[in-house]
């Protein structure tokens, strides 16, 4: 309250105004993605449905609402805010649809230096050699989830291209085997299915092509590549559904990804076999792939965030933050 006691004129300082409609930010801003951690990784136990769950000899749990834990952390963010035609491939304003054109992927890496020298007792640190790149994000949890445990520090200083080595992780992903193992009875359609998961490949390494969902597509070609994908000329929705495609809102998640858009939930459930039947028609989704969740939503998010650019909510200070372990 003292060293910085209005953050919002002070982020407003931050936010320029470039020629052509562009705006940037580079700063703090409060942590938008809401993800119940412990449960996720605790044996897929979600609080939600822990009364389900096998618990293997353990004591049963009591279905609880989620705890979301990245709830009132900070990120340092850059934002950016540009004209369609910025991205498109030939700089025209994306109209249609289905045009190729309209598509754009989206991913993120973070790179270090190969050489880091510390001299003693000086403190000084420093720092040669090549660029090398140490991490990566398109979709959400793909590496937590979809890569196995020995090929994760690969992944993540791969590019997206040459994601094809990674692809059995996503035609059949360890966690839908698992799912029927961690709540008997609840999947036994999941199962039975013991097909390559095309529908997956398409929502993360390919985009999903025209002809699966009416009016809608962002196919990037046959390369296999962990992406977000954006078809631009779909509007923004005057209903917006946090379920996004599931919730049948073409403007959400996976087209693109809305700081609100409920990404855990999303992937739970096409992983768990709600999206099967855009490659078979064939299959019945078990009903309980259509409710699972982490049972967070935006409400988890403390502060919100903002109708205005950058959009992310105002970042709790230092001095409110609650004590490391504290819930």
């Amino acid at each position: 309250p003292l060293s910085t006691p209005d953050y919002d004129m002070l982020a407003a300082q931050a936010i320029h105004s470039l020629p052509g409609g562009r705006t940037v930010f580079a700063g703090q801003r409060r942590e938008g993605f809401y993800v119940d951690l412990g449960s996720i990784f605790d044996l897929g136990n979600l609080r939600p449905f822990e009364n389900l769950h096998a618990t293997f000899g353990l004591p049963s749990l009591a279905a609880a609402p989620g705890v979301n834990g990245t709830d009132n952390f900070s990120v340092h963010s850059i934002a950016l805010k540009v004209p369609k035609a910025d991205l498109t491939r030939h700089g025209s304003n994306p109209t249609s649809a289905s045009s190729p054109d309209s598509v754009v992927g989206v991913w993120a890496s973070a790179s270090r230096q190969t050489a880091t020298v510390r001299e003693p007792g000086s403190g000084y640190v420093h720092e040669a050699g090549e660029w090398m790149q140490v991490s990566r994000l398109g979709n959400p949890l793909f590496n937590e989830v979809l890569v196995g445990m020995g090929f994760k520090d690969l992944w993540n200083s791969l590019p997206p291209y040459a994601d094809n080595r990674f692809v059995g992780g996503v035609q059949h992903p360890e966690l839908a085997a698992l799912l029927p193992v961690l709540y008997p009875g609840v999947f036994p359609n999941l199962a039975k299915l013991t097909a390559a998961r095309a529908d997956l490949v398409a929502i993360l390494l390919t985009g999903i092509p025209a002809g699966l969902i009416p009016g809608f597509q962002n196919f990037t070609g046959n390369t296999l590549a962990d992406m977000l994908r954006l078809n631009m000329a779909i509007p923004p929705a005057t209903k917006p559904s946090i379920f996004g495609l599931l919730g049948g809102d073409l403007a959400g998640f996976p087209n693109g990804r809305r700081v609100q858009d409920d990404v855990v939930a999303i992937e739970l459930r096409a992983i768990a076999g709600a999206t099967y039947p855009l490659v078979n028609a064939g299959y019945t989704p078990d009903p309980a792939a259509a409710a699972i969740t982490d049972g967070l939503t935006p409400a988890n998010v403390t502060g919100g965030y903002l109708s205005t650019f950058p959009y992310l909510g105002i970042p709790q200070g230092g001095y409110q933050t609650a004590p490391l372990g504290t819930v």
